[in-house]
């Protein structure tokens, strides 16, 4: 999976758990770039309590733009849940029509604040919007008809300074087959060829018929590149989620002190493929300033040693390579640098190892992505920055399968298998329909005739 229940600790505290992450050149809007984290994976049918955003957790995008992997810039969201009727166990007392319908017990708001640092120093919270309103979940046909158009696009907001901003349940964007990737690395498509040999399929898109929690943000590029008169086009983006360290559990659970990070999420796959099961939750506490503790998990990432071993006679000169026992250089430069320069295209944040998104804001939209993104051809997709719509599943395998090794290794051969399209989970998206327009994310599934339910 991406980041779904990457950690134990996460695993246990869906509120705080970060699916995925986003950041790219806005495609109907070039000079802005958006931000969107997605959190509480798997959502599915439920009530009377349908899934929300938590009070207690301060949920942040973070912007590194001076190549030092600290928070040069901040945006902060804290949301706030009240409940109209007491008396009555209901979500809705009848038909919503609006995110602010009298129909609506239980609601949200939510304000957003922008942080920026200088030297070292974080100045003050500058508020940019509060009482936003959060459309709410998508009860049913009854409950939330028209969603789109009567929820959902009433809580697309403008706020100060040429800012749009969402907060909402959506379909979740992410497409994988999770289920035959931790079977053994199973992957459909190449069942034959497996140690345990399985007949080739297409491959199962697990988070299909879920919805997630978005967060999205869409800024002026101004906003996020240093000040100066030249400042670097490529940026670095995590996301995290905070919890006040001390809570007290009553009728009413209540938070004090200071913040601390409980989860964050910079590239896909780094927490879930490359971090030792027994250090995820404490990876999850750090800034990524210090991923260079990680590293050895990068530099020699597991998977690539299970590949050769569970296709054997696949990958040959990955074996071979392996062998060696050379440090995977290419993929630290993917992960935890930026890269040099892939199909004339920079992400390089400097020498500081650390696990973040990198966008070079420089590149201008694609006008008909390809989801392989960067290395395949489309200067626009991942691993310069990430879209909405990149197979990332795809384009991780392939870079753990060694594609990117002659970016660092000039006279490493791929291997032929990598030459085709036949290393992939064997998925596409298969949720609700993307939008070309904020929040880009799909409408999410209705819960009273969601498909597994």
């Amino acid at each position: 999976m991406s980041s779904h229940r990457d950690a134990p600790g996460t695993a246990m505290d869906p509120a705080v758990d970060s699916t995925d992450l986003f950041a790219f050149v806005s495609p109907d809007a070039p000079t802005t770039v958006t931000l969107i984290c997605n959190y509480i994976p798997f959502q599915t049918a439920g009530g009377p309590n349908f899934h929300e955003f938590a009070e207690d957790v301060r949920y942040s995008f973070h912007i590194s733009n001076r190549g030092t992997a600290d928070a040069d810039v901040t945006y902060s969201f804290r949301f706030k849940t009240t409940v109209v009727d007491k008396t009555t166990f209901r979500y809705a007392t009848g038909t919503v029509g609006s995110p602010t319908s009298a129909a609506l017990n239980r609601r949200q708001t939510y304000s957003v604040t922008r942080t920026t640092t200088t030297g070292g120093v974080a100045g003050s919270p500058v508020l940019l919007a509060s009482d936003l309103t959060c459309p709410p979940s998508n009860v049913g046909s009854i409950t939330t008809p028209n969603y789109q158009p009567n929820l959902a696009a009433p809580a697309v907001h403008a706020i100060t300074g040429g800012r749009t901003v969402f907060a909402g349940q959506r379909c979740d964007p992410f497409f994988g087959d999770l289920g035959s990737i931790y079977d053994q690395l199973r992957l459909r498509p190449l069942g034959p060829a497996h140690a345990t040999p399985l007949p080739a399929q297409a491959g199962i898109d697990t988070a299909a018929t879920f919805n997630v929690h978005t967060i999205a943000l869409r800024v002026p590029i101004s906003d996020l590149r240093a000040a100066g008169a030249s400042p670097s086009p490529v940026i670095g983006v995590w996301a995290t989620a905070e919890r006040q360290r001390v809570t007290i559990r009553g009728a009413r659970r209540t938070s004090s002190g200071p913040w601390v990070q409980v989860s964050r999420i910079g590239n896909p796959f780094f927490n879930a493929f490359l971090v030792p099961m027994a250090s995820k939750d404490a990876w999850n506490t750090k800034p990524p300033a210090g991923d260079s503790a990680y590293a050895a998990g990068v530099l020699a990432p597991e998977i690539g040693t299970l590949l050769p071993q569970l296709y054997p006679g696949a990958f040959p000169n990955l074996a071979a390579f392996n062998a060696g026992n050379r440090p995977r250089t290419d993929l630290k430069a993917v992960l935890l640098t930026g890269l040099p320069a892939v199909n004339g295209i920079t992400t390089s944040t400097g020498s500081t190892q650390a696990d973040m998104l990198r966008l070079n804001t420089s590149v201008a939209p694609t006008s008909s992505p390809n989801p392989l993104g960067l290395f395949f051809g489309d200067t626009a997709g991942y691993p310069n920055g990430r879209r909405v719509g990149d197979d990332v599943t795809t384009i991780m395998l392939r870079l753990l399968a060694g594609y990117g090794l002659p970016v660092t290794y000039p006279t490493y051969v791929r291997d032929s298998i990598l030459s085709g399209d036949a290393v992939r989970d064997g998925t596409s998206y298969g949720g609700n329909a993307l939008s070309s327009a904020f929040p880009y994310v799909g409408s999410p599934w209705n819960s009273s005739e969601q498909p597994h339910s």
